[in-house]
């Protein structure tokens, strides 16, 4: 799958006390690592004759720049002792996550002389951008080649694309919450004025409209939708209901582009099925590993964790969107994670099968397969009375008896503590999970959201241990 792109605007900094020429030659170093590690980055070469920040002049020059590139972070590498204004100033007008780091500092010379000083510039640094109120992540003074090194840079970069796509976020809302649905209730107003997420609210009137269109106007698009789908799955609905699956997942997609959305949320409960004959669940299935999530049951706040969950992984995984649903009949700490058919195709353990009906609804339209074995991380966005978190965690997937619709049985080190955290809330019994490890990313990012981390598990040490290092 398709990696996302992102764009780090690299900014080495000296102080003028300190050696230029080693501060120079340090971020050669950096620039090289950063090369070996295939990182996107803009570099500051062109600005002054050192290619480092450290006056006035520079910070307006590189704050150009750096927004004329579009950077998505930035990252500054403290090679001596560093300007801390200059930073903090460049960091306040760019508003990106930033990344710092200063290379371990070479033996003293022998009559006692220092060339760098660097760590001691990061403690200061540190401190001028607490004043500035900049969020910041800090991998710990280590050299180029440390495995904290590469590590930090790494998840900074995945940081960077979940405040990407969480800033940039707007969702095509089809229909209104299902009337029984009260838990999947949304601020509208303050998600846009907390985190400028938008909704983009339109009727099911106007998805059958676009549905009836492509039905005459797409019809080859259709037909080549229809053909992989007969190849990724086994279909056991009558033509005509697979053609349906195909109109309704181009029409949502023409919706999302028509109104510059990332993602969507749908009425399934039940009006859609009683306009087109079908549910939805087979085109969210279908969208979901193109990229574009949809949630049924207009569930807004697990899109959004969908989008976060995804972004952390660089978009090399997609996210299933499951109910936590009930306990292993044998294991005490097993779940049942499912859906009546919208975890993505790809995350399928065998080929996914369209059934003529699910015994919640005897309709065409849902998947059902197991999904494949691995660990698990789960989150959930949510809020209510002004607060909003992050709930995250992992989980192991193991075996369980056989349910329809799309499912993983999987098991927590201790499932009393989940079921409390959804009991008592924020959250609902719908999470996002995919097949990767980003706990430490998604907890990082919650700095720069504003918004709070939360586990299920007391790992909070743990998680920060990493982020070290350690």
């Amino acid at each position: 799958m398709k990696k996302d792109k992102v764009k780090i605007g690299f900014a080495p900094t000296r102080r003028n006390l300190f050696s230029a020429e080693t501060a120079m030659e340090y971020a050669d170093l950096t620039r090289n690592k950063l090369d070996q590690l295939d990182i996107d980055y803009i570099d500051i070469k062109d600005i002054n004759d050192d290619g480092l920040l450290y006056d006035d002049e520079g910070v307006e020059r590189i704050y150009k720049k750096f927004t004329d590139e579009g950077i998505d972070g930035l990252f500054v590498a403290n090679e001596n002792f560093g300007n801390e204004w200059a930073v903090a100033r460049l960091a306040k007008k760019l508003n990106v996550p930033v990344l710092l780091w200063g290379p371990r500092d070479e033996h003293p010379a022998e009559d006692g002389s220092r060339l760098r000083d660097s760590q001691c510039g990061l403690f200061a640094i540190g401190k001028v951008l607490r004043r500035f109120q900049v969020p910041f992540t800090y991998i710990p003074n280590c050299e180029l080649e440390d495995e904290t090194f590469s590590r930090g840079v790494k998840v900074f970069e995945k940081v960077c694309n979940v405040i990407k796509v969480f800033r940039n976020t707007r969702i095509l809302q089809i229909g209104t919450r299902p009337f029984d649905f009260w838990s999947t209730m949304t601020n509208e107003g303050e998600l846009l004025e907390r985190f400028n997420i938008q909704l983009s609210p339109i009727p099911l009137q106007e998805l059958t409209k676009e549905i009836d269109r492509v039905l005459v106007e797409e019809k080859s698009k259709i037909a080549e939708g229809i053909e992989n789908l007969r190849n990724i799955a086994i279909v056991e609905i009558a033509d005509d209901k697979v053609e349906m699956v195909i109109a309704l997942k181009t029409a949502i997609r023409n919706l999302t582009e028509k109104y510059g959305c990332n993602s969507g949320v749908i009425q399934c409960w039940t009006a859609l099925q009683d306009e087109i004959g079908i549910l939805p669940y087979a085109t969210e299935s279908l969208l979901q590993d193109e990229g574009l999530p949809v949630t049924c049951e207009t569930d807004i706040h697990g899109v959004i964790s969908e989008l976060l969950i995804e972004a952390a992984t660089l978009g090399e995984h997609r996210a299933m969107f499951a109910d936590v649903n009930n306990r292993h009949p044998h294991n005490d700490n097993g779940e049942l994670l499912q859906h009546l058919g919208v975890f993505p195709f790809s995350t399928a353990k065998d080929k996914p099968v369209l059934p003529e009906s699910h015994f919640v609804f005897d309709y065409p339209g849902s998947v059902a397969f197991e999904a494949k074995p691995g660990t698990l991380t789960l989150c959930r966005f949510d809020g209510d009375n002004g607060e909003y978190s992050l709930l995250m965690g992992n989980a192991e997937v193991i075996d369980g008896p056989y349910t329809q619709g799309t499912y993983s049985w999987v098991e927590f080190d201790n499932l009393a503590r989940l079921e409390t955290k959804l009991v008592y809330g924020p959250y609902i019994h719908h999470v996002a999970a995919v097949h990767a490890e980003v706990v430490p990313v998604l907890y990082e990012a919650c700095k720069y959201l504003g918004i709070t981390p939360d586990f299920y598990d007391p790992i909070e040490e743990k998680v920060q241990g990493y982020l070290r290092g350690e």
